[in-house]
């Protein structure tokens, strides 16, 4: 269907002149506006905004320096803590003893095994030698921990029974033939003895860890 491009009216296709108005017809003659329905344009979809890679990446880089800065801390701090000791800590040795004092305590510590004898607070084991390896005595602020080495010809049984005597509730008390231990703790000590099979003989190594109040622990001349 064609209309007058003047006055609206519909016209026959191939009419040259309006009947209406005698406007002369064009080919082809649009519709008026408000006349042809009104095309609705359809809107392209909006893309979606692409997701913020850089925040993730500086979340990863922020999370990466806090953790390098604390071991770069940790690491300071515990070089100061040496150099500080390092710094003021006084050695003095004679013979078998030795004494360091640092900042934090003073360490007493001694390979005498006859010192060691003295301050373990346990009966040695009777006819028993003495050893020089792996005997200590070593203080550090209220807790002293001596151990002593000792040798017997007796077997670990008849060394088991002896201090098994001596210490009746003991935590715990095994033996297999070729090794007794004993571990007994109270509110003071822990002693732990040990007698095991080596070679032809017994070899006991007896530990006492304590608490040192009220005990003099210089070192004997």
């Amino acid at each position: 269907m064609a209309f007058c491009n003047s006055c609206g009216t519909s016209i026959a296709p191939g009419t040259r002149f309006c009947s209406k108005c005698g406007a002369a017809i064009l080919a082809s003659s649009p519709a008026p506006a408000g006349i042809l329905p009104t095309a609705v344009a359809s809107t392209p979809p909006v893309p979606a905004p692409a997701p913020n890679s850089g925040g993730a990446l500086k979340a990863i880089l922020i999370i990466v320096g806090v953790v390098v800065l604390v071991g770069i801390l940790a690491v300071t701090s515990l070089a100061f803590f040496a150099w500080r000791v390092a710094r003021h800590a006084h050695v003095t040795r004679d013979g078998d003893n030795v004494k360091v004092e640092t900042p934090f305590g003073s360490v007493r510590t001694t390979n005498d095994p006859q010192e060691a004898a003295r301050n373990l607070g346990v009966d040695l084991y009777p006819g028993a030698q003495t050893q020089k390896e792996g005997s200590a005595s070593v203080t550090f602020g209220s807790v002293h921990t001596v151990s002593l080495t000792s040798e017997t010809p007796d077997s670990p049984q008849q060394v088991c029974d002896f201090y098994r005597s001596r210490f009746p509730n003991a935590m715990v008390t095994t033996t297999d033939g070729n090794q007794c231990t004993i571990v007994s703790n109270d509110h003071k000590n822990m002693i732990t003895i040990n007698a095991k099979v080596d070679g032809d003989k017994t070899r006991i190594v007896i530990s006492n860890v304590s608490h040192t109040s009220g005990m003099s622990n210089s070192p004997s001349n």
